[in-house]
C-alpha cells in the first residue's frame, strides 16, 4: 500500500486524471430542465466550463499530484439521493448550500428553519472523504459535482468582517491574539488578551507573512487548494455573483423538488450591508501599493481559474 502511495505522488497528473476521474468537459445531462427561461445561464455555464478546462490543461500540463485523493476531495459534501457533490468555498453561499442539501437529502423540509449551528455544527450531511476510495472514486464518475466561487478579494474582506469585526469565540482568541502580538507595536494589555478589534491591515499581514503565527483558515484559503479544480472536474461552476440564478438552474438540472429554491437570506450579521466592490474599496485603502498588488498576487491563480477581473 505504501509503494502504491508513493507511486501516486510521483505520477503525472495526466496519469491520475486517466486513472481515477471522468474526461473533462463531459456533456451535462439537461434532461430534467423545464422551460426556456434558462438558456442565458446555460450558456453562461458552458462558457465557465470552457474556460476552467482551457486554462487547467495549459497550466497543468506537467504538475505533479500535491496529495492524496483523500485530501483533494476532503472539502466536498455528498448528497446521494441526487447524486451531488459540492465542494465548499466558505463566504461563497456555503451555509444555503448546505441547507438545501439537507432538504435534498430528506434531513429538513425547508430552507428557511435550519439554524446557523445546525449546519456548521450539526453534522448531518456526509463528507466524500468518510467513504472507501471505492466510494469517492464511484461518486466522483458518477454525480454531478459543482463548486460556488467569489470574487477573491470580495470574499476576502467578508470573511474578515464576519471573523473579526464582531463577537467571536474562536477567531479571536486563535487568531486575533497571534495576530496582535505579532504585527501590533505598542499593542494594550486588553487587545493581547482579548486578540478583539484587528485591523484590516495586521490581518493582511498576517496573510502574507510566510513565517504566520498561526495557520492558514478554510475562509481565505485560495479555492485553488480547498476545491482543486484542476484535478477534480467540476461539471457546473457557479459564481457567488449570479448565486440564485445559478443555484436554482443546478437545482432542476439534478432533478430537486419544484418547490425548492435557492434560499435568498443572509446567514449571518443580516444588518450589516453585503460585500460588494464599493466596500471592497474602502478596506484596500488601508494597504499601501505594494500590499494590495501582494494580496493580489496571493489570490493570483483563482482569479485566473474563474476569469475574475483584476480590481
Amino acid at each position: 500500500q505504501l509503494s502504491d502511495q508513493q507511486k501516486m505522488s510521483e505520477s503525472p497528473l495526466s496519469r491520475f486524471r486517466g486513472a481515477y476521474l471522468p474526461p473533462a468537459l463531459h456533456l451535462l445531462n439537461k434532461t430534467l430542465v423545464k422551460g426556456g427561461k434558462w438558456k442565458g445561464v446555460d450558456s453562461t455555464q458552458e462558457k465557465r466550463r470552457s474556460f476552467l478546462h482551457d486554462f487547467c490543461k495549459k497550466y497543468n500540463s506537467r504538475k505533479k499530484l500535491p496529495a492524496h485523493l483523500v485530501h483533494l476531495v476532503s472539502r466536498i459534501y455528498v448528497e446521494d439521493r441526487h447524486k451531488v457533490l459540492y465542494c465548499e468555498v466558505p463566504k461563497a453561499g456555503c451555509s444555503n448550500w448546505k441547507r438545501v442539501l439537507m432538504v435534498l437529502n430528506g434531513l429538513a423540509t425547508s430552507a428557511h428553519n435550519i439554524s446557523h449551528d445546525d449546519v456548521h455544527y450539526g453534522k448531518h450531511l456526509r463528507k466524500l472523504d468518510s467513504y472507501d476510495l471505492k466510494g469517492i472514486y464511484t461518486r466522483l464518475n458518477t454525480y454531478t459535482k459543482t463548486i460556488f466561487v467569489r470574487d477573491p478579494m470580495e470574499r476576502l474582506v467578508s470573511a474578515f468582517r464576519d471573523k473579526f469585526e464582531h463577537p467571536n469565540s474562536y477567531y479571536h482568541p486563535v487568531f486575533g491574539k497571534a495576530i496582535i502580538k505579532k504585527y501590533r507595536h505598542n499593542a494594550n494589555e486588553e487587545a493581547l488578551k482579548t486578540g478583539s478589534g484587528v485591523k484590516f491591515k495586521e490581518f493582511i499581514q498576517y496573510l502574507l507573512d510566510s513565517h504566520r503565527p498561526v495557520g492558514m483558515d478554510i475562509h481565505w484559503e485560495e479555492v485553488s487548494k480547498l476545491c482543486y479544480p484542476c484535478l477534480i472536474n467540476y461539471d457546473f461552476i457557479g459564481k457567488f455573483e449570479t448565486l440564485e440564478e445559478d443555484a436554482n438552474y443546478f437545482l432542476q438540472l439534478v432533478g430537486a423538488p419544484a418547490e425548492l429554491k435557492f434560499p435568498k437570506f443572509k446567514d449571518r450579521h443580516s444588518s450589516d450591508e453585503r460585500t460588494s466592490a464599493e466596500v471592497v474599496r474602502h478596506y484596500l485603502k488601508e494597504l499601501t501599493k505594494e500590499e494590495r498588488q501582494l494580496t493580489y498576487n496571493f489570490y493570483y491563480l483563482d482569479y485566473l481559474m474563474f476569469n475574475y477581473t483584476s480590481p
